[in-house]
C-alpha cells in the first residue's frame, strides 16, 4: 500500500489515482504501465489549468518527475499535484524555484530569468525591442532578490524574496494553477468521492 504525507485526504488522493487509471488507460503511451508521458501531462495541464506555455509544461512535467524517467508515476502525479493545488508556501516556494531552474544548477540566472520571461509575458508591437524590456525586467528582479549580490538567484535568495513579497513567487511565469482553475479541477475530481 502506498503511503503519502500530502495536504489531501485519503477519500481525495483515492480519487487522484482514479484519475491517474484513467488518465493511464486513454494514453496509448509505451510508459503506460509505469505511469503517462509529456504529451499527456502536457495535454492534461492545458485542459485542467489553461496552461500554454511550452516551456513551463515542460519544466512543469520535470518537476513532476522526480526520478527522472519521462514518466509520471502514480506517486509522482498525486504529490506532485497535493503541492500544485495545496501547497504550503514552502512547498510551492520550492517547486516554484525547481521550474524556474531551468539547468538544475541549483541557481536561477540571468539568462534563465530572460528566458522565462520571454516565454510568458504577451508580445506588443512597438517600435523597441522587445528583448530590452525583458533585460530591464531581469535587471529589477535581480535588485530586488539577489541578496547576496552574485548576479543569480539562489534558493535562499528566492525563499527570502518571496517570504518578504508573496507576490514573486510565481515572478518570472505563472506555473502554478490560478485559483478557479484549481477549485474547478478539485470539484471535478474530487465530486466523484462525494457521491460514493
Amino acid at each position: 500500500m502506498l503511503v503519502f504525507r500530502l495536504p489531501v485526504n485519503r477519500g481525495e488522493v483515492e480519487c487522484l489515482i482514479r484519475l491517474f487509471d484513467t488518465l493511464v488507460s486513454a494514453s496509448h503511451s509505451r510508459f503506460a504501465v509505469a505511469g503517462f508521458d509529456r504529451n499527456v501531462f502536457r495535454d492534461t495541464l492545458h485542459r485542467a489549468f489553461g496552461m500554454t506555455d511550452d516551456v513551463v509544461m515542460d519544466r512543469v512535467f520535470r518537476t513532476f518527475d522526480r526520478n527522472n524517467d519521462n514518466c509520471i508515476s502514480v506517486v509522482e502525479w498525486v504529490e506532485g499535484l497535493s503541492v500544485f493545488l495545496r501547497g504550503t508556501l514552502e512547498e510551492r516556494i520550492k517547486y516554484c524555484f525547481e521550474v524556474y531552474d531551468l539547468n538544475g544548477d541549483g541557481y536561477i540566472s540571468r539568462e534563465e530569468m530572460f528566458q522565462m520571461l520571454k516565454n510568458s509575458l504577451l508580445k506588443q508591437p512597438s517600435e523597441e525591442d522587445p528583448d530590452e524590456g525583458i533585460k530591464d525586467l531581469v535587471d529589477i528582479a535581480l535588485k530586488k532578490m539577489d541578496y547576496d549580490h552574485d548576479g543569480k538567484l539562489s534558493f535562499a535568495d528566492f525563499e527570502e524574496a518571496v517570504k518578504n513579497e508573496n507576490l514573486l513567487l510565481e515572478a518570472f511565469g505563472p506555473c502554478l494553477p490560478d485559483v478557479k482553475s484549481s477549485l474547478a479541477f478539485e470539484r471535478r475530481t474530487f465530486q466523484e468521492k462525494r457521491e460514493l
